[in-house]
C-alpha cells in the first residue's frame, strides 16, 4: 500500500531521453519517472527480467518499468517475472523510433495508469497510437440534421453561405 503523500514510481528503459523524462516528471504531481541508468548505471545492462526483478527487490520501492520494447510481451520469463514482482509495465507500443510520439503517448495516459496502479497486482498497459484518415465534413452534418429532424439537403440549403458571402472580406 502506498502512503499518504507517496508518489507512483516508475522507471523508464534506455529508449526515453533523460533530459525529457526529467522535465516532464518534475511537471505531473504524484508521479517519480526515472531513466534506469539514474536508479543504477547497472540496470541497463541486465536482461528485461532481470530489471524487472531488480525494480521489485529495491527499496523505496519502484511501481513499474515503462518501455518501448513491446517484444517483451511475448517472452514466458519476463511475463512471469512481472507477474511475480506485481510490476506495472507500461509498453508505448510501436513508438521506439519516435521518443517525442512515446512521451506524448505516455503523458495522455499516465495520469490514469497511476490512479490504477496498486503494488499488489501486475498489470500491463499497452499504448498505441492509430493513424486515421480525415473526416468529412458532411459526416458531420448529416449527424446535426439527423438530429434537428431534417435532411442533409435542408440543412445545407439552411445554412450555405450565397457565392457573395463566401467571397467578401468581413471587416
Amino acid at each position: 500500500m502506498r502512503g499518504p503523500g507517496e508518489k507512483v514510481r516508475f522507471a523508464l528503459d534506455q529508449n526515453y531521453p533523460a533530459t525529457v523524462i526529467a522535465a516532464f516528471g518534475a511537471m505531473i504531481p504524484g508521479v517519480e519517472l526515472a531513466a534506469v541508468t539514474s536508479i543504477d548505471p547497472h540496470l541497463a545492462e541486465m536482461d528485461d527480467w532481470e530489471l524487472l526483478l531488480s525494480l521489485g527487490q529495491r527499496r523505496p520501492a519502484w511501481d513499474g518499468l515503462i518501455t518501448n520494447d513491446d517484444a517483451m510481451l511475448a517472452l514466458p520469463r519476463e511475463m512471469t517475472v512481472l507477474a511475480q514482482t506485481r510490476l506495472t509495465l507500461i509498453v508505448a507500443k510501436g513508438e521506439g523510433d519516435s521518443p517525442v510520439r512515446s512521451i506524448g503517448l505516455l503523458l495522455a495516459h499516465l495520469h490514469h495508469i497511476c490512479h490504477h496502479t496498486v503494488r499488489d497486482r501486475a498489470q500491463v498497459w499497452r499504448l498505441s497510437v492509430a493513424q486515421k484518415n480525415y473526416d468529412e465534413p458532411r459526416m458531420y452534418l448529416e449527424r446535426i440534421a439527423e438530429k434537428a429532424g431534417m435532411t442533409f439537403d435542408e440543412l445545407w440549403r439552411t445554412y450555405k453561405l450565397t457565392s457573395k458571402e463566401l467571397h467578401s472580406p468581413r471587416t
